[in-house]
C-alpha cells in the first residue's frame, strides 16, 4: 500500500510539472502569433502586449524548475522517470527562449512602424511564424503523448523554415540593392526573420528531448539544413 501511495504521489507530481509545460507552451504559441500579427498590422499596442506577457512565460519557467528540483529531492526518480523530469527543465528553457524571440520581434515592430513599409515582407514573415507556431503546437502534442515518431517528423519540418528564411534573406538583399532607403527597414526585418528561424531551432530541440525521454537515446542523424547561403553570409 505504501509503495502504491509513493507511485501515485510521483504521478501527481509529474502531472503537475507537465501541466506547467503545457500552460507555458500555450503562452508561447500565442506570443508567436501576436508578435507576427503586430508586425503585419503595424500594431504597436499588440506588440507592447507581447512584451509585457513575456514576464508570465519567464515566471512559469522558474516555477517549473523549482518543481523539478522538488520532485528530484523528494522522489529520487530513476530511469525513464528521471528522463521525463529532466526533460521538463530543458523543454521549459527552450520555450523561454522562443518567448524571448517573440518579444524581440515585438520590440522591432515598434521601430518598423516609424519606417517605410517594405511591401509583402510582413505577410511572408507571418507565414513563416505560423509554420513555427504549428510546429511548436505539434511538438507539445508529441510531448504530452510521448510520441517519438511525431517528434522526429516535426524535427525534419524545420527544413521548411530554413528554406523560408533563406528566401526572405535574398528578398531583403534585393530590396536593399534596389533602393538604399530600404536598408534600415530591411535590416530590422532580417533580424526578425532570423529570430523566427531560431524559434524553429528551439522547437527541434524540444522534439529531440521528447525522442530522448521516450527512447532513452538522442537522435543520431543530423537534422538537414536548407540552402546555407544566408548562414554563410551572416556567419550565423
Amino acid at each position: 500500500m505504501n509503495e502504491r501511495h509513493i507511485v501515485s504521489s510521483f504521478d501527481r507530481d509529474l502531472e503537475a510539472v507537465q501541466a506547467l509545460i503545457v500552460k507555458m507552451g500555450g503562452l508561447v504559441e500565442q506570443a508567436i502569433i501576436d508578435a507576427a500579427k503586430s508586425l503585419e498590422l503595424r500594431d504597436e499596442e499588440l506588440a507592447e502586449q507581447v512584451r509585457r506577457n513575456d514576464a508570465r512565460i519567464d515566471a512559469l519557467e522558474e516555477q517549473a524548475n523549482e518543481e523539478v528540483a522538488r520532485v528530484i529531492a523528494l522522489r529520487a526518480p530513476m530511469g525513464t522517470d528521471l528522463r521525463v523530469v529532466l526533460s521538463v527543465m530543458k523543454i521549459s528553457a527552450n520555450l523561454e527562449r522562443i518567448g524571448d524571440y517573440a518579444k524581440n520581434i515585438a520590440k522591432r515592430t515598434s521601430v518598423l512602424v516609424q519606417l517605410q513599409q517594405i511591401e509583402g515582407t510582413s505577410a511572408a514573415l507571418r507565414r513563416m511564424a505560423k509554420e513555427v507556431e504549428t510546429m511548436l503546437k505539434d511538438a507539445l502534442d508529441a510531448y504530452i503523448h510521448s510520441d517519438a515518431e511525431l517528434a522526429q517528423d516535426i524535427r525534419m519540418r524545420d527544413h521548411d523554415v530554413d528554406q523560408m528564411y533563406n528566401a526572405l534573406f535574398r528578398e531583403f538583399l534585393t530590396f536593399m540593392m534596389e533602393d538604399p532607403r530600404n536598408i534600415t527597414a530591411c535590416m530590422h526585418l532580417h533580424f526578425i526573420a532570423k529570430n523566427i528561424e531560431r524559434m524553429g531551432d528551439h522547437v527541434t530541440s524540444i522534439c529531440e528531448q521528447v525522442i530522448y525521454y521516450v527512447t532513452g537515446e538522442a537522435p543520431e542523424d543530423a537534422r538537414p539544413k536548407g540552402d546555407k547561403t544566408a548562414y554563410d553570409l551572416t556567419g550565423a
